[in-house]
């Protein structure tokens, strides 16, 4: 058996995929599709190491402890190159997790002609007229590059020293004097680009799974400047002391997101220490929030906020609230139900040094087959 890693690729931004979510986060299943990708090429051959590039490795880390994650670069090749670090194998497969449905066939077809040249590409032969700039190229001549490729470790290291863009590794081996051979690709090996490609892929659709989440938070009267809850002034004067600008109702609903998506809490996003948060408006941290939610592959069910509160009376801001929260995260307002209450003049909230606020939300995996 031969001594060889795979690095999966999906630290990408899925600029052209047109969804919220990153594609390499759609849910097949249960599973995230990088995972799917993974667990699906990893089942036919016996790698002596699994490496994956990640924009979120903490939250990656979660789905597969076996794994090894480094973050992605800027590009295809600044991801390949920051994964090579931890190479030392002598060969190394290449493969994109937008690239769902590598079939065992196609990975052997790599593995067999694994000593036959310095990289292994599988290629598709193109059928249609071709034509560039209106003029017609001869067809026989072009072929279609796909991943997964298999490459000499050392070698493709050394092409991706020049700091030139590859926008494969054949490409790159081959701008050191590599010999490139190719394997006959295949049409399932298809990328995932655009979003219209998921018609053309017998993928599992996203389980029905519900996710809950808490949120609660507390801050003290006193600070000179205006109540801010949910986006909305409710008071002139009296301001919540906090590093932001209070907004106790944005950090309680931020706080239940995160929690329910398995995205950590509010404090390790947008620290106290960190003076880029000072008097910061916390609804646009709260649609950050929501952003990489949803980039996660999670839309929101529903939210219920609970305010707690002596005074000031919160009653006729309530669908205020509601609605400037769906408003900023583009929301349906039926989604987004505040609330509020008094604790009957007990502790500090019944004393009026401060207020709270409780969050429940529940979310589900975006349904792309919509």
């Amino acid at each position: 058996m031969s001594d060889i890693s795979l690095i999966m690729l999906a630290a990408g931004d899925s600029t052209r995929f047109n969804l919220a979510v990153k594609k390499q986060f759609l849910r097949l299943g249960e599973l995230p599709l990088w995972l799917y990708a993974v667990q699906n090429l990893s089942s036919f051959y016996n790698f002596k190491k699994i490496i994956v590039t990640s924009s979120n490795i903490s939250f990656m880390k979660k789905f597969a402890k076996n794994y090894e994650f480094v973050q992605g670069g800027k590009s295809r090749m600044g991801s390949l190159k920051n994964a090579l670090e931890l190479v030392d194998s002598e060969f190394v497969m290449v493969s994109d997790a937008a690239r769902v449905k590598i079939s065992k066939n196609l990975c052997t077809r790599l593995l067999e002609n694994i000593h036959n040249a310095d990289c292994i590409t599988p290629a598709l032969k193109v059928a249609d007229t071709t034509l560039f700039e209106n003029k017609p190229l001869h067809r026989e001549k072009i072929k279609l590059i796909q991943t997964p490729q298999l490459s000499r470790t050392a070698l493709l290291k050394k092409a991706l020293q020049s700091g030139e863009e590859f926008s494969d590794d054949s490409t790159a081996i081959a701008s050191v004097g590599g010999k490139i051979w190719f394997v006959e690709g295949e049409e399932s090996a298809r990328k995932l680009t655009f979003k219209e490609d998921l018609r053309a892929l017998d993928l599992p659709p996203p389980c029905g799974d519900i996710f809950t989440g808490n949120g609660f938070d507390v801050h003290e009267f006193g600070a000179d400047r205006p109540l801010i809850l949910g986006g909305v002034e409710v008071h002139a004067k009296m301001g919540l002391k906090a590093h932001s600008d209070g907004d106790v109702v944005a950090h309680s609903l931020g706080d239940a997101l995160l929690g329910a998506s398995g995205l950590g809490d509010i404090g390790e996003l947008f620290p106290d220490t960190d003076e880029r948060y000072k008097n910061a408006d916390s609804m646009q941290l709260l649609k950050q929030i929501h952003t990489q939610v949803r980039f996660c592959g999670f839309e929101l069910v529903n939210a219920d906020i609970t305010i707690i509160t002596q005074t000031p009376k919160i009653g006729k801001f309530k669908e205020q609230i509601a609605q400037n929260i769906a408003r900023i995260l583009e929301l349906s307002a039926y989604k987004i139900n505040v609330k509020a209450t008094t604790t009957e003049g007990l502790g500090f909230i019944g004393r009026r040094e401060g207020m709270a606020v409780l969050t429940s939300v529940s979310l589900k995996y975006f349904d792309w087959t919509r």
